[in-house]
């Protein structure tokens, strides 16, 4: 900071060799720096802030005048005087013309405004009036706006460096405002950016009023809700509004949100600030518009529990010292930092021009960034470049203005910035991710963590610095969470209530059968039919497929006995194969016993049933009916009762035959492998002819149910049919109405069931009589002597 002091002396000293005027503030002028040139532009700024008003009784006329000097606005008019002198000093921008400068002060809005018209109107040293090419400033976007309604019909150019507010992209209203700091449209984009990439959707915001404020707030909350992004209170703050105040105090203790954006001009975040501390406001995350994120003198011990962690958009550094002669009012200045004097006084030591700089540090003597006056310097650049355009094509067919050329400039400051203009009169918008990180003795780093600059293409515009560290609010350790609700998990979907803002939503779990895969998904997915959800219902799962298995026990058990049914078939059979000679074999006609199929089985039984009874009515006197009934009759009977199921049975699988098939309406969370009928008629036709068959046979064995005891064959044909026929009427129901594998289970054991009764009640007990009662196994005991009967 050496450099300071020396800039400083040596200027005090060459003021008179500069010829530079300097005009006392009075109640008509408001000139404070001027330096004559072949182009003059102007300056508006407030370099004093706070008025006293003298009202002389209201005898004279009344006037105000300045108390109150603001540093900040200082620097902003000496970057311009000192961007004039370095392009008088290039050859190769404006050559042979020299650019002259008036610089006015005014504090107050009315007073800015009358400064303005001064520049217009206003006269040079020597009384002549030189009109200006262009007014660089404000500072403020409602004083901006007030100038521009007064310059627009001169057609005079205004350039500000610092009045971002977006409604001063309004062409139709202000048609030569121009600006080399960024529209706010484009820092609330950012800010937007911002909260949706940490993933706040929750927040609140404190505002102060003015054109900046207000607006920028507006237009945030328009823009934040196309994100989804919900404001949960929106609070204006005035100075002088107690009630105001405690309605603040009062939300940030009760509010959910965790994040404040406070937009808002620094004089108020200075004063809203100083009244904050006191109270015990914790763990939020304060987030800062760029007019004072980058504030230091905002830090202090007592801010450090609201400040430390916060972050903001703030305009891009420039490191770019003065060096051009000052004016009187440097004087003012110098005194006020060293409580000094230059002229004798009783109350004060006197000033020597060498005092430290290094010892004061207010925004004046912080030049370590040099944010907003690289904007300063850009405007005075771009007007300088416009009358260069302008000169260049002087003599031209088609002559122009400055104002034409202004809009078309394009060119790039020894910094490396670029300059133009869009069709809105707005710059290239670059900002730099600010983070505050307080130390304990309250002072503060303000570190750059990431960048945002619309030349990128969307979605690659803001971006962090890698292995930067950043400091969270509320002496977090990981980025803060703020949302009303938390997202809807895979498995849920979203739902808006519309009694809520929209990210306070509701989640419901997905319906049975459907999915959903995604956080806050609006809709739930119906997953493909061979397709079931998991428990979690966030994935389709492949449904499990059921049938009948060997592997379980129901088919292990239905196995064993259709392996016991067979085993049982082959004893009997060697049994009666070993003893085929005796009577009881031979008697059991063999010819009709072995068949294949149910109906081959049950033709068989209803042969020996017929034969049964044949046998007993030729024991009649003149009965001959055995020769129309014998052993080719049987086997044909047979054949026939045969034939007629295989001639259904080829006409079911011709005209449509049974097919196998995954069913998947009787469970949702599973897949049935059955065997489809194919024709339902060829079926029940199949079971309805066997089921004949046997109604046929059960009632013949009724009829010869009083035979001869010592001859029960008719009686074991009766018990086997009654069996057999139970068991498939039964069947009938059980099975239409058992689901799944039951079904098949439900036929297997129809089959056993009536298998085992016809082996059972047929072949046992002669196979018992063969084995354990042989002396029974012979023709006088199987025929004995027949009482005479009628059938």
């Amino acid at each position: 900071m050496g450099w300071i002091t020396v800039i400083f002396f040596t200027l005090l000293t060459r003021t008179e060799s500069e010829n530079q005027t300097c005009k006392v503030i009075g109640r008509t002028g408001f000139m404070e720096f001027s330096k004559e040139g072949d182009l003059m532009i102007g300056g508006v700024f407030s370099m004093t802030s706070t008025r006293k008003l003298v009202d002389n009784n209201y005898q004279k006329f009344p006037y105000s005048y300045c108390i109150k000097w603001n540093d900040r606005e200082l620097r902003f008019a000496r970057t311009m005087i000192f961007t004039v002198g370095e392009i008088n000093r290039d050859a190769t921008l404006l050559p042979g013309v020299s650019l002259g400068y008036r610089v006015y002060n005014g504090c107050g809005s009315e007073n800015l405004i009358l400064a303005a018209v001064e520049a217009v109107n206003g006269e040079d040293s020597r009384g002549c009036s030189d009109k200006i090419q262009a007014v660089i400033g404000h500072s403020s976007s409602g004083v901006s706006t007030a100038i521009n309604r007064m310059l627009s019909p001169l057609s005079i150019p205004q350039v500000s460096h610092l009045s971002t507010c977006a409604c001063l992209s309004d062409k139709r209203q202000y048609p030569t405002f121009f600006r080399t700091v960024p529209s706010d449209r484009f820092q609330i984009a950012g800010l937007v950016q911002l909260m949706k990439y940490f993933d706040w959707r929750w927040l609140g915001i404190i505002y102060s009023p003015g054109l900046y404020s207000e607006e920028g707030t507006t237009d945030f909350v328009k823009y934040a809700k196309k994100e989804g992004i919900c404001v949960e209170y929106r609070l204006p703050y005035s100075k002088t509004s107690k009630k105001k105040f405690i309605a603040i105090t009062a939300m940030l203790r009760e509010s959910s949100s965790k994040v404040i954006l406070m937009f808002m001009s620094f004089s108020d975040a200075k004063s809203f600030l100083a009244k904050i501390e006191a109270y015990n406001i914790t763990g939020k995350q304060w987030v800062g518009s760029e007019s004072w994120i980058t504030q230091a003198d905002l830090a202090s011990v007592d801010t450090k529990h609201i400040l430390h962690g916060a972050i903001g958009f703030a305009l891009p550094q420039a490191l770019k010292p003065s060096d051009e002669p000052q004016s009187d009012i440097i004087k003012a200045f110098w005194e006020k930092f060293f409580d000094c004097s230059f002229s004798p006084s009783n109350t004060s030591t006197m000033c020597t021009g060498t005092e430290d700089l290094r010892t004061v540090s207010n925004d004046y003597t912080d030049v370590a960034f040099f944010r907003e006056e690289n904007n300063v310097y850009k405007a005075v650049y771009l007007v300088a470049y416009a009358l260069h355009a302008l000169l260049k094509c002087e003599n031209g067919s088609n002559p122009t203005t400055v104002l034409e050329h202004i809009k078309y400039v394009n060119f790039t400051t020894v910094n490396g910035a670029n300059v133009f203009f869009d069709e809105n009169g707005d710059s290239i918008a670059q900002y730099d991710l600010v983070n505050w990180q307080m130390k304990d003795d309250g002072s503060v780093d303000i570190v750059n963590i990431g960048q945002y600059d619309t030349s990128f293409p969307e979605g690659e515009r803001f971006k962090l610095k890698k292995d930067t560290k950043i400091v969270w609010g509320g002496n977090s350790n990981e980025v803060p969470r703020s949302v009303c609700r938390e997202p809807c998990p895979p498995g849920t979907r979203k739902a808006i209530n519309k009694n809520k803002p929209v990210c306070c939503f509701d989640c419901f779990e997905c319906p049975e059968g459907t999915i959903s895969n995604q956080t806050n998904s609006p809709h739930c997915l119906i997953c493909p039919p061979e397709f079931w959800p998991n428990k979690k219902r966030d994935r389709c799962l492949l449904k499990p497929t059921e049938y009948l298995s060997y592997k379980e026990i129901m088919g292990a058990l239905l196995t064993g006995f259709g392996l016991i049914g067979v085993f049982l078939s082959l004893l009997i059979s060697i049994i009666f194969l070993t003893h085929k000679e005796t009577p009881i074999v031979r008697a059991n006609n063999s010819e009709l016993t072995f068949g294949i199929t149910f109906v081959l089985c049950i033709s068989c039984v209803l042969g020996k049933t017929i034969v049964v009874l044949m046998a007993f009515r030729a024991t009649l006197p003149g009965s001959n009916v055995m020769k129309w009934f014998g052993p080719a009759q049987q086997r044909l009977s047979v054949l026939t009762f045969t034939l007629i199921q295989v001639g259904i049975c080829i006409l079911w699988l011709t005209i449509n035959p049974p097919f196998p098939r995954m069913n998947m309406k009787y469970y949702k969370e599973k897949i049935i492998l059955e065997c489809a009928f194919g024709s339902a008629v060829g079926f029940w036709a199949v079971l309805g002819y066997i089921g004949l068959l046997a109604v046929l046979c059960f009632i013949l064995a009724f009829l010869a149910r009083k035979l001869p005891d010592s001859f029960n064959e008719a009686k074991l044909i009766t018990f086997s049919m009654l069996i057999f026929c139970a068991v498939w009427i039964a069947f009938i129901p059980a099975y239409v109405s058992s689901p799944g594998k039951f079904t098949v289970a439900v036929e297997i054991f129809a089959i056993l069931a009536s298998s085992f009764g016809l082996l059972v009640c047929i072949f046992v007990p002669k196979c018992y009589i063969i084995i354990f009662r042989p002396q029974q196994n012979s023709k006088k005991h199987l025929m004995g002597k027949i009482p005479p009967r009628t059938l």
